[in-house]
């Protein structure tokens, strides 16, 4: 046990649980929410306060829920963006990528080596009868 003769007095966390903390002029201040002024949003819609959570979400206890606080009058939260910063970057590196490997591929339309020996496609059956090697010119 960390404080066995309990929290000192001038310790945050008891201040805190026995809601005699000053916050005045403080940022904390202004993060406190009245529960008299304070509704949730789920999916971008307001719940209503006199509901329960079960009403709206099932009976499932492994689900998991993402349910945001706000003020009342001030209007759905933002939603977050699919991807963070760095992963639209990557994603959009790997797009330009894509696009200048297919440039590439369409300004390389060289089929010369259609005339090469190894893209003959009677290679197999010539050599397994033996007449690769044979000229017919003299």
């Amino acid at each position: 046990m960390v404080y066995p003769m309990g929290l000192p007095p001038y310790d945050p966390v008891r201040m805190d649980l026995e809601n005699c903390e000053d916050l005045e002029g403080t940022q904390e201040a202004k993060e406190i929410l009245e529960p008299q002024t304070t509704v949730l949003w789920f999916t971008t819609h307001q719940m209503k306060n006199e509901k329960l959570l079960k009403d709206y979400f099932g009976v499932n206890e492994k689900s998991r829920v993402v349910v945001k606080v706000g003020r009342v009058g001030g209007g759905a939260p933002v939603r977050e963006p699919r991807f963070s910063e760095e992963e639209r970057k990557q994603i959009m590196l790997a797009e330009h990528r894509k696009r200048e490997e297919l440039k590439k591929l369409i300004k390389d339309d060289d089929d010369s080596y259609m005339d090469r020996e190894w893209m003959n496609p009677n290679q197999l059956s010539n050599r397994l009868q033996g007449v690769s090697s044979v000229r017919w010119r003299p």
